[in-house]
């Protein structure tokens, strides 16, 4: 229960210094024989503050409820 709570711990505060997903897609816009056009696109995938908040309480918690266990 303590490793899940460290991981969720560290989960949450990248969330917080990222506060999103970023990711690249590639299109081809133009395939004409030899001649071959692409196009990149960076998207973002956002994730509120919220959800890190959240995830760092409970992160906390089951790392606090393990130490009462002992």
């Amino acid at each position: 229960m303590k490793l899940a709570g460290i991981v969720l711990v560290v989960l949450a505060a990248l969330a917080l210094a990222y506060q999103g997903i970023r990711y690249t897609t590639r299109e081809k816009l133009i395939d004409i024989g030899p001649l071959k056009v692409t196009a990149s696109e960076q998207k973002t995938i956002p994730l509120p503050p919220i959800v890190s908040g959240i995830a760092l309480i409970g992160g906390i918690a089951l790392i606090l409820a393990d130490r009462k266990k002992r």
